[in-house]
C-alpha cells in the first residue's frame, strides 16, 4: 500500500499499517538491489528472529537509495546486508524478522553502475 506521505508499506487487518520504505522508489531500489546482490554474492547468510539482534552495524553504512524504514539495507567493505523487520512488525511476530548478508562482493557487487565516490 501507499501511505499518506507516499511511503510504501503493508497493512495487516489486526496490526494496522507498517511503512517499509519512505517512497515507492525506495522499495523498487530495494528489489533491484536484492536481485543484484544475489547475482553477485559468493555466499548468502540468512539470520532470523533474535539472531539479527547480534548483527554489528558499526562497519556498515546505510544504503540511502532504498529509503528504508522498517526494511533497510547496509553496505560494508565486502558485503551488503538486508534487514527485513516490517512484516514481522505488522504480524506482531518478531521471530519472522530476517537479515540476509550477501558476502564476498567486489566493487561492482557493492555499487553496481554507480561510482563509489559519488
Amino acid at each position: 500500500m501507499i501511505g499518506p506521505a507516499g511511503e510504501f508499506g503493508i497493512a495487516v487487518e489486526r496490526a494496522g499499517w507498517v511503512a517499509l520504505h519512505s517512497t515507492v522508489e525506495g522499495w523498487v531500489e530495494s528489489l533491484a538491489l536484492a536481485a543484484h546482490a544475489a547475482a553477485c554474492a559468493r555466499q548468502v547468510i540468512k539470520l532470523t528472529g533474535d539472531e539479527i539482534d547480534d548483527v554489528d552495524l558499526r562497519d556498515y553504512e546505510p544504503v540511502g537509495e532504498v529509503r528504508g524504514l522498517a526494511d533497510t539495507w547496509w553496505r560494508g567493505a565486502d558485503s551488503l546486508l538486508a534487514v527485513y523487520t516490517g512484516e514481522a512488525e505488522a504480524l506482531d511476530f518478531p521471530e519472522a524478522r530476517v537479515a540476509l548478508r550477501y558476502c564476498g562482493l567486489d566493487r561492482w557487487g557493492l555499487y553496481g553502475g554507480e561510482r563509489a565516490d559519488a
